[in-house]
Parts: structure tokens; C-alpha cells; sequence
């Protein structure tokens, strides 16, 4: 899948041309996120590529070791974007932005959470091919976005699902199934991104909800984003009264 409250959702993620960065608007619909960014990396590849000397020496060997065109195209763009973005947020240079990894906090690896130290900003981005979705916020915040699955490939991939998501899946019409699943992924990547953890711990261990709207949490707001068609996409940020190291499932397996 891709990189890295039922509270109402937050309103469609934003699309500009990166010239009018600062213009941005700033969804108020979830507390403590403060800005959501979502570009086509067709619309951007071009721009992105004449600023290659924004990226760190970290990202730049990631992006070096990427083997497919789209794919590069893509993390730069979203790398580059982000560092734009938080450039702004912090009032400094965007290769001056430093950016580093919690430990993680499932097994404590130096691939947590990516952070701005020193900084009271947290972001997170995905992509996937030919999109990317980047999220600001005062707090621990996760976002996902992906291509929608083929149908025929539901069946196969349920069994990552919470065995709650599972049995909702089923009983969707077959038609709808692959908007369902992606967006119950999507829902659930998000969670995990902001938590830390990613797809270190089992993805059906995390009950986020296969329905039309996702499962309250205990420790998180999560909202569906809407994007462009042949995408599904989540966000999730703490919730101001729940403590750091609070990452439980709203629902564990029974």
C-alpha cells in the first residue's frame, strides 16, 4: 500500500498549483489539524524536479534507489512538497527543515513517527501512484491515500481486515467492495501512521469500521477525505484529551 470520529469530515483535500502554497486553506473540521494537502504528482512532477536540491541527504538516497519513473515522480513530489509546506509553517528555508524519526513504538527501531524537532508542528504524507496527500497539525497526525483495489483482488486481501471489518465487507453489493475495502485501508493506515507504528503491528488487530463511516476511537479523530475519483483516503489526529502513549484499538479481536 502507500508511503508514509466519527467527528464530521474534514472538507475535500486541498489541490493548488505550488506558486500559491501560501494560499492554502485550513480545515477547522477535525481539532488540531491545521492544513491537508492533496496533489496530482502529474501536475507537480515538473516543479518538483527543478527543486531536487531541497531534499536532505537521507531523502535523496531514497529517492535515487526508487527503480520506476512513476514512482520517483512521486516521492519527489511529495517530499518536496512537504518540506515547502513546512517551510511556511515555520518561517524558515525548506532545505533547512530537519526532519528526523521517533523510535518506534512498537519495538523501538529508528522508524517511528517522522518528526521536526524542536518544532510544535506534526505531518504526515502518502502517495500512491499519481497522488499525494499531505497533513499538518498541532498533534500526532496520520494520513493515507490510495488507489482504489480491483475487485478482484477484495477477497484475497480481507483477511488483513478486523474480523468486525470483515464480516461489514461482506455484506456490501459486490460492485461497491473495492471503494469499501480501500477506504477501510485507508482509515486504518492512517490510525497506525499516527500512532507510530505503521504496518509494524497487525493491520487487523486496529478496528477502524468498513462502513460508510468510520468507527469512533478511543485515542484518535478519524475522518474519510474526499478525493479525486479512483482514490480513497483517511486522516486521523489524536484527540486532545487522550494521553501520548494511548494507541489502543477502539475494538480488539475477540
Amino acid at each position: 500500500m502507500a508511503d508514509d470520529a466519527q467527528a464530521h469530515a474534514p472538507r475535500a483535500a486541498h489541490r493548488c498549483h505550488p506558486s500559491r502554497i501560501a494560499q492554502l486553506g485550513t480545515p477547522q473540521a477535525l481539532p488540531g489539524l491545521e492544513l491537508l494537502w492533496s496533489g496530482s504528482v502529474p501536475d507537480h512532477a515538473e516543479e518538483a524536479a527543478g527543486r531536487l536540491h531541497l531534499l536532505d541527504a537521507s531523502e535523496s538516497a531514497r529517492l535515487a534507489a526508487l527503480r520506476r519513473a512513476q514512482d520517483r515522480d512521486a516521492y519527489l513530489v511529495a517530499h518536496v512538497t512537504l518540506r515547502r509546506l513546512l517551510a511556511e509553517r515555520l518561517g524558515q528555508a525548506p532545505e533547512a527543515v530537519s526532519l528526523l524519526r521517533e523510535p518506534c513504538s512498537h519495538c523501538g527501531g529508528p522508524h517511528g513517527r517522522p518528526y521536526v524537532p524542536g518544532r510544535g508542528v506534526h505531518f504526515s504524507l502518502s502517495h500512491t501512484r499519481g497522488m499525494v496527500l499531505i497533513a499538518l497539525a498541532s498533534r500526532p497526525v496520520g494520513v493515507d491515500v490510495e488507489t482504489l483495489v480491483d475487485a478482484s483482488a477484495v477477497d484475497e486481501l480481507t483477511f488483513q481486515l478486523h474480523p468486525d471489518e470483515a464480516a461489514e465487507l461482506a455484506v456490501v453489493p459486490y460492485e461497491a467492495r473495492p471503494r469499501a475495502f480501500t477506504r477501510c485501508w485507508t482509515r486504518k493506515e492512517a490510525v497506525l501512521k499516527a500512532s507510530g507504528v505503521g504496518l509494524n503491528v497487525e493491520p487487523a488487530l486496529t478496528y477502524v469500521g468498513a462502513g460508510a463511516q468510520p468507527a469512533s476511537q478511543q485515542a484518535w479523530l478519524l475522518a474519510d477525505v474526499t478525493t479525486e475519483p479512483g482514490y480513497a483516503a483517511a486522516v486521523a489526529v489524536r484527540r486532545p484529551d487522550r494521553d501520548p502513549g494511548d494507541h489502543r484499538p477502539f475494538r480488539s479481536l475477540s
